[in-house]
C-alpha cells in the first residue's frame, strides 16, 4: 500500500454524531470522499436526512438515525442498527457536543440542570458512545472524541463545557489503553471556529470576526473553518495513523 492509500477509507463505515451540521457534516463529506460509508446520527431528522443526501451525491451509501446522544438505550440503537443495515461499524466519530441554552455565565452563576446537561453531552455522552461502538467494532476500527482547545486553559463564563472537555482527553488515553490493540482512540481540539452555537452563544456577527481574530492572536490569521477538522479526523481514521493512540490533535491555527 503506498503511503497515499493509506489515508483512503474504501470499505470503512463511520458513525458521525451530531452530524446533521457544523464540524460534524465536514466530517461525514470528507470521510465520504475518502471512500466510507457514512451513518448520520442527531436529534434534528431533517437536517441528518439531507447530509446522508450528500454523501450518496459522493457515491457512498448515506444512512440517517435519529438519535438523542442523552439517552443510553438510543445511543445503543445507533450502534446496533449501523451494523444492522450497514453491515459492520469501523470509525465511530463522538462529535456532538456544546450547551443546551447557549449561554456563557460564569461558575458561580451556573445552575445544576445546565453543568449537568453539559457534563451528560460533552462527556458521558462520549464514553457512551465510545462503548457501544467498540463492543461492535472489529479489529483495525477507530474511535474519534472531538474536543476542543477550550480543555487546555481556564475558561472565563464557560467553565462547564472546558472541565468536560478536558475529561474527554482523560477519557481519550483511557479509553486507547484499554481497547488497544484492537481498537484505536484520539481525540482532536479544535480552535475558535464560528460554528451557528459559537456565534450564537457569543453574540458575533460575520462583521466581529475579524476583531476576535486579532483579540485572541490567532498565528494563522484567521478563525477556523469546520472544513479544517475533516482531513485531521480523515488522518486518525485511516491506516495512515495505525500507530496512533491515546493522542489528542490539536487543530487551531496555532493557538
Amino acid at each position: 500500500m503506498s503511503t497515499m492509500d493509506k489515508f483512503r477509507l474504501d470499505g470503512h463505515v463511520a458513525v458521525i454524531t451530531g452530524g446533521g451540521r457544523g464540524i460534524g457534516r465536514a466530517i461525514a463529506l470528507g470521510m465520504a470522499e475518502a471512500g466510507a460509508d457514512v451513518v448520520l446520527a442527531a436529534r434534528r431528522t431533517e437536517e441528518i436526512e439531507a447530509v446522508a443526501q450528500e454523501v450518496i451525491a459522493l457515491g457512498q451509501r448515506g444512512l440517517a438515525i435519529t438519535t438523542d446522544m442523552m439517552d443510553m438505550a438510543q445511543i445503543e440503537n445507533l450502534a446496533e442498527q449501523t451494523v444492522a443495515q450497514m453491515g459492520k461499524l469501523t470509525i465511530w466519530v463522538n462529535n456532538a457536543g456544546g450547551a443546551d441554552d447557549r449561554t456563557l455565565r460564569n461558575l458561580i452563576d451556573v445552575p445544576e440542570y445546565q453543568w449537568d446537561f453539559q457534563a451528560g453531552l460533552n462527556l458521558k455522552a462520549v464514553w457512551a458512545g465510545a462503548i457501544a461502538a467498540a463492543k461492535r467494532m472489529e479489529a483495525g476500527s477507530s474511535i474519534i472524541n472531538i474536543s476542543s482547545i477550550e480543555a487546555f486553559n481556564p475558561s472565563i463564563a464557560n467553565g462547564p463545557y472546558a472541565a468536560a472537555k478536558a475529561g474527554v482527553h482523560t477519557l481519550t488515553k483511557s479509553l486507547a489503553k484499554e481497547l488497544a490493540p484492537k481498537i484505536r482512540c484520539n481525540a482532536i481540539a479544535p480552535g475558535p471556529i464560528p460554528t451557528e452555537v459559537l456565534m450564537e452563544a457569543m453574540n458575533l456577527t460575520d462583521e466581529m470576526l475579524p476583531g476576535v481574530v486579532q483579540h485572541l492572536q490567532i498565528p494563522m490569521g484567521r478563525m477556523g473553518r469546520e472544513e479544517d477538522i475533516a482531513p485531521a479526523a480523515i488522518y486518525l481514521a485511516s491506516a495512515a495513523a495505525e500507530w496512533v493512540t491515546g493522542e489528542v490533535l490539536t487543530v487551531s491555527g496555532g493557538l
